[in-house]
């Protein structure tokens, strides 16, 4: 099977490309992939002939998107219709990365894919959305994983910099502890999309978080905790670390698509940050 990978440099790409042996990759990324020039993106697909695009490639600088608004539409929602129409055109399966900001947050309980999603408050939940719509409406043969809290090989992450953080230097770490989400490796997201790419009948959304929830005070402990690092880390409100672009208190998602279509379910999310980091950072 040939699949190209767009953003095949960003943090999940590269992990793509390490974990996903035994098919043919074509990895693409800026300048060659640029997904918001439909007729490079269309010469491109057209000289590869993939059998699945996994469309990575995306502006997810969330506090960025709410100053770039027209870049964040452009990359997120337009680029996306790009990959789309193009993957229709030359018979392509779609297999598209989106997150969990698609919802507003404030559910009590997690969000299963059959919740309907609004876009959220933010410029990047909002393009992210328009973004699967348009996938929708272009291309039938489509799956729309959603991803969140996510670190992996090389980051940027929340883990890089919460280690880079506790160099010794601080006495004390504020984190944030009324927002919950499931923190989730790349390891474990590229394990589950081999899993759909084995599945070629499989369409629709599905939700690729590791199981557990966490908050970011607790996510950061349990990374201390397990690289044996000593550093006290006291729990904040959201409120005393004010941003951009508001920050939803509820990013938990159920898998509820992996169990009815009889997938394996995500890994634990401390298993999953154990494996990460006896893998190397």
């Amino acid at each position: 099977m040939r699949i190209l990978i767009t953003g095949a440099n960003g943090m999940l790409g590269r992990t793509l490309q390490r974990k996903l042996a035994g098919f043919t990759l074509i990895p693409t990324d800026l300048p060659e992939g640029d997904i918001t020039d439909e007729t490079k993106f269309d010469a491109l697909m057209a000289k590869e002939k993939p059998d699945a695009v996994i469309h990575c490639a995306a502006m997810t600088a969330v506090d960025n998107c709410e100053s770039n608004q027209d870049l964040a539409f452009k990359l997120n929602a337009l680029g996306s219709a790009n990959v789309a129409a193009a993957c229709s055109r030359y018979h392509a399966r779609l297999i598209a990365i989106s997150t969990d900001y698609v919802f507003d947050g404030a559910s009590p309980r997690p969000y299963h894919e059959f919740d309907l999603p609004t876009g959220g408050a933010t410029v990047y939940g909002q393009s992210k959305f328009a973004g699967e719509e348009l996938i929708r409406h272009c291309c039938p043969n489509h799956v729309i994983c959603r991803i969140s809290w996510l670190y992996g090989p090389g980051g940027p992450s929340f883990v890089h910099a919460m280690l880079k953080l506790a160099d010794g230097s601080r006495p004390e770490l504020k984190v944030v502890d009324d927002q919950r989400g499931n923190p989730t490796s790349t390891l474990a997201v590229a394990d589950a999309l081999r899993g759909i790419l084995e599945r070629p009948l499989l369409a629709g959304t599905f939700h690729l978080t590791c199981e557990g929830e966490a908050s970011w005070y607790d996510f950061a402990r349990e990374i201390f905790r397990q690289r044996g690092i000593e550093q006290k880390v006291t729990p904040c409100t959201t409120a005393e670390f004010p941003r951009p672009a508001p920050r939803p208190a509820n990013s938990r998602l159920e898998k509820r698509m992996l169990r009815l279509c009889g997938l394996p379910p995500m890994p634990e999310w401390r298993e999953a940050l154990a494996e990460f980091l006896k893998s190397g950072l």
